[in-house]
C-alpha cells in the first residue's frame, strides 16, 4: 500500500523471544507455518482515532531514526525537538495531544506488545529501535484500559516487528553522511520448520554538530558526538496447529556527549520476552518480560566548564506480564478478558564537586520500587452496521521503599527523605462506537479515562541544567486522564482517505516542572491540563504517486483557577499548538522510492513562566532509493536540507540546536 495511514484496523504483530524453533520431520504432519503475529486487533480500533504507518514509509525517513517516522503522525512529540542522537536520554519522553511532558512519557510505547519505556526515567531508547526491522506501526490517540493501559494517558504507540516474508532471507546497510558520520544495519532471517528466527543489529557512530551556536561556543564546547549499537534475537515455534511460542532478547548501549567537553552520557539495556498466543476457540495471549537497565552523566558548570555532578550510576530493573482471553461467550461479541502487572525498582548513585575546587562535597543515593496491578474487561458488539465499545479497568498501585539519602565526604549526614509507603485502586474506562453512516463513511464518538504513575525519577531523583536545579518530589500523585471525542473517517475510494477528529482531554494533577525561584524548580502535581483540539489526515494516491497530510492544531493551558496558582491559564513547556507533516513520494518501479516530508512545528516555550521561547521550525527531508540489480539498491538521505534553524533548547538564552542540513549516502544488499 503506497499511502502512509490506513484508517481501519488490521492486525498486532507480537514480538517476543527466544527457544528454538521446532523442525519438524519430513515424514510427520504437514508443515505448520506462523507468523509471530499476536491476536487480531481488537474491534474497538475503529472506534477510536487510529493511524497506522506502513513498511515502506517507516524505512525511508529521511534521518532513518525511529522518531523522524513518528513525527509524521499528527499530535506526536517527544518531549524536546531534538533526536536521539543529540539529547540526553533522559529527555526522550514522547506524548500525543500536546498534553505537555517533563521528560517523561505520557504515551504507551509498545515493542511487540511489550512496554519499553526505562524502568527508572520514563524515557522511551530511540535509539535501541531499529525502524528497518519494523513491519508496522499503530498510534492509538487518547487514553483507554485494556493490556498494559496503565501508562497509556495520551494514546498508545505500537511497534511491531518484520519476520522472513518482509525482510527475506537477509539485509544490510551502510550509510555515511557529509561529517563522516556512519549507519551500519543488518538482519538474518531464516525460516526453522514451521517457524523462524530472526537476528539483526545496528550501529551508529559519529562526531555530531555543535549545538551550541556560534555566537555562544566556548574553547570547552563539544559536538554531540555519539556510539551507539544494538542487536536482538527473536524466534517463533508453533506449539501446536493453533498455539505458538514467540521470544525475544536484545540489548543496547550508546555513549552520547552534550554540548560542552566532559559532558558525557551512557545508557545501555538488555532486555528479554516470552509470549504464548493461541488462536484456537478460546483465544488468549499470555507474555512476561524483564529489563535491565542503567543510565550514567556527567554534569559541566556551564560558566567554569569542570565536573560538578557525576551521576554515576542508575541501575534499574522491570519486569511484568499479562494475560489476555477472549472466550467464544456470544454471537457479535468480541470479549476480551485478564489482567497484568509491572514492577519497576532502581537507584540512583551520584556524587556532587566544588566547581571551583573540584573537590567532593556531597554524595547522594535514591530510589524506590513502584508496581501496578491490572484487571480489564472490554467488549466489543457488532449490530449491522453499529460497532458499540465498552471496556472498564481496575489498578492496584503501590509507591514504596521511597527514599533520598545525601551525606558529605566524611559520611555525616546531609539531608534524607523516607518516603512512606502508600497505595491505591483506581478505576478507569472507556466506551464508544462508530456507525456506517454512506459508503465509505464511517462516524464515530468516545470517551474514556486513564491513569500513570509518577515514575522513580520524578519522585526521588533531583537533576541540574546548570545552573538550573529542579528537586524531585516524594509525595507526586497518581496523573489521572478525563477525554472524549469526535470523528470521521471517509475512504470514497482505495485511492482516497480522509478521517479527522476533534478530541477535549484533561489530565487531573498533571506532574510539571513548577520554577520557584529563578534558579529552582521541583515537581509538582498541577490542578490539571487541558487540551482541547483537532487533528487529520488525508492519503491520495495518483498512480505511483502519493500524497499523506497530517496536521494537529491544540489549545493546551494549565487550568490552576481553583487553586489559585500563578500558572492558571498558561501553556504547558514544550507544547506547540500546530504541528503538520506533509509527505510527497513516487515509486515509477519496482524498488524505486523518491519521497520528501516538509514538516512544520510552531513556537513552544521552554519554562512554565512562558519567559524563553523555541522559535517554530519548518524543515524538508528527503529521501530516494534506486536499485541497481535484484539485490543491490542506492540510498540517498538528506535531513533538514533549508539548514533550518532548530532551536531545542532554551535556558534564559543558553541555546540548543537540532540537527542542521546532513546527507547521507550509501548501498543496501538484500538476499
Amino acid at each position: 500500500m503506497k499511502t502512509l495511514y490506513r484508517l481501519t484496523a488490521s492486525s498486532l504483530i507480537a514480538l517476543c523471544v527466544t527457544s528454538p524453533a521446532v523442525a519438524q520431520d519430513e515424514t510427520s504432519e504437514p508443515e505448520i507455518v506462523v507468523t509471530g503475529e499476536g491476536l487480531e486487533p481488537a474491534l474497538s480500533n475503529i472506534v477510536y482515532s487510529t493511524v497506522e504507518i506502513d513498511r515502506d514509509v517507516i524505512v525511508s525517513s529521511g534521518s532513518g531514526r525511529i522518531e523522524d517516522v513518528l513525527s509524521g503522525v499528527a499530535g506526536f512529540q517527544q518531549f524536546r525537538r531534538s533526536d536521539s542522537r543529540s539529547s540526553n536520554p533522559t529527555a526522550q519522553g514522547v506524548t500525543l495531544r500536546a498534553l505537555g511532558g517533563n521528560a517523561t512519557s505520557r504515551a504507551l510505547v509498545l515493542l511487540d506488545g511489550v512496554p519499553i519505556a526505562d524502568p527508572f526515567f520514563g524515557y522511551i531508547p530511540l535509539s535501541s529501535i531499529s525502524p528497518d526491522t519494523l513491519s508496522n506501526i499503530r498510534v492509538t490517540r487518547g487514553g483507554g484500559s485494556g493490556p498494559f493501559g496503565a501508562g497509556a494517558l495520551a494514546g498508545t504507540i505500537e511497534l511491531e516487528s518484520a519476520g522472513p516474508a518482509t525482510l527475506g532471507n537477509a539485509t544490510a546497510s551502510l550509510l555515511v553522511n557529509d561529517r563522516e558520520e556512519t549507519e551500519l544495519s543488518g538482519a538474518v532471517a531464516q525460516k526453522l520448520g514451521g517457524g523462524f528466527a530472526v537476528v539483526s543489529g545496528r550501529w551508529d557512530r559519529g562526531q555530531g554538530f555543535f549545538t551550541a551556536p556560534d555566537d555562544q561556543r566556548v574553547p570547552a564546547s563539544a559536538r554531540a558526538a555519539f556510539d551507539s549499537w544494538q542487536v536482538g534475537l527473536r524466534t517463533v515455534a508453533p506449539l501446536s496447529s493453533d498455539v505458538e511460542l514467540q521470544a525475544r532478547v536484545s540489548a543496547f548501549d550508546e555513549g552520547r556527549n552534550l554540548r560542552l567537553d566532559g559532558a558525557d552520557s551512557n545508557h545501555e539495556g538488555q532486555d528479554a520476552s516470552i509470549r504464548i498466543v493461541g488462536r484456537g476457540d478460546w483465544q488468549f495471549d499470555a507474555l512476561a518480560y524483564v529489563q535491565a537497565r542503567n543510565f550514567n552523566n556527567v554534569i559541566i558548570s556551564s560558566t567554569r566548564f569542570v565536573q560538578v555532578l557525576d551521576q554515576r550510576n542508575t541501575p534499574s530493573t522491570g519486569l511484568g506480564g499479562k494475560i489476555e482471553l477472549r472466550p467464544p461467550v456470544a454471537e457479535g461479541h468480541d470479549i476480551r478478558i485478564g489482567t497484568d502487572y509491572r514492577r519497576s525498582d532502581g537507584e540512583l548513585q551520584e556524587d556532587a564537586f566544588s566547581a571551583f575546587t573540584g573537590n567532593l562535597t556531597e554524595s547522594r543515593r535514591a530510589g524506590g520500587v513502584n508496581s501496578n496491578l491490572g484487571f480489564f474487561l472490554e467488549d466489543d458488539w457488532s449490530i449491522g452496521p453499529i460497532v458499540l465499545t465498552g471496556g472498564l479497568r481496575a489498578d492496584h498501585t503501590r509507591i514504596e521503599d521511597g527514599f533520598f539519602r545525601a551525606v558529605n565526604p566524611d559520611g555525616s549526614l546531609v539531608s534524607e527523605t523516607i518516603a512512606p509507603d502508600r497505595s491505591d485502586w483506581a478505576v478507569s474506562w472507556r466506551a464508544g462506537g462508530t456507525v456506517n453512516a454512506a459508503r465509505g463513511l464511517s462516524l464515530r464518538a468516545a470517551a474514556y479515562t486513564g491513569l500513570r504513575l509518577p515514575t522513580l525519577n520524578e519522585l526521588y531523583r533531583p537533576f541540574v541544567v546548570f545552573p538550573v536545579v529542579t528537586q524531585a518530589n516524594a509525595e507526586l500523585e497518581n496523573e489521572r486522564l478525563e477525554g472524549f471525542e469526535l470523528g470521521f473517517d471517509w475512504q470514497p475510494s482505495r485511492d482516497v482517505a480522509l478521517s479527522l477528529t476533534a478530541f477535549d482531554n484533561r489530565v487531573k494533577d498533571a506532574i510539571a516542572n513548577v520554577t520557584l525561584q529563578p534558579n529552582l524548580r521541583q515537581r509538582q502535581n498541577l490542578p490539571a491540563i487541558d487540551a482541547q483540539g483537532i487533528e487529520g489526515t488525508l492519503a491520495l494516491a495518483f498512480g505511483t504517486v502519493s500524497l499523506d497530510v497530517s496536521l494537529a492544531y491544540t489549545d493546551a493551558t494549565i487550568d490552576g483557577e481553583e487553586a489559585s496558582i500563578a500558572l492558571d491559564g498558561n501553556r504547558p513547556p514544550q507544547t506547540p499548538d500546530l504541528a503538520a507533516s506533509a509527505t510527497l513520494a513516487w515509486e515509477p518501479s519496482q524498488g524505486v522510492r523518491l519521497a520528501g516530508t516538509l514538516r512544520h512545528v510552531s513556537s513552544q516555550f521552554e519554562d512554565d513562566q512562558e519567559t524563553d521561547i523555541l522559535s517554530a521550525a519548518t524543515t524538508l527531508n528527503l529521501f530516494a532509493q534506486v536499485p541497481l540489480s535484484d539485490n543491490v539498491s542506492i540510498i540517498a538521505r538528506a535531513e533538514n536540507v533549508f539548514d533550518e534553524t532548530i532551536v531545542t533548547r532554551n535556558s534564559n538564552g543558553a541555546i540548543d540546536l537540532g540537527v542542521p542540513r546532513t546527507v547521507w549516502f550509501g548501498v543496501q544488499i538484500g538476499l
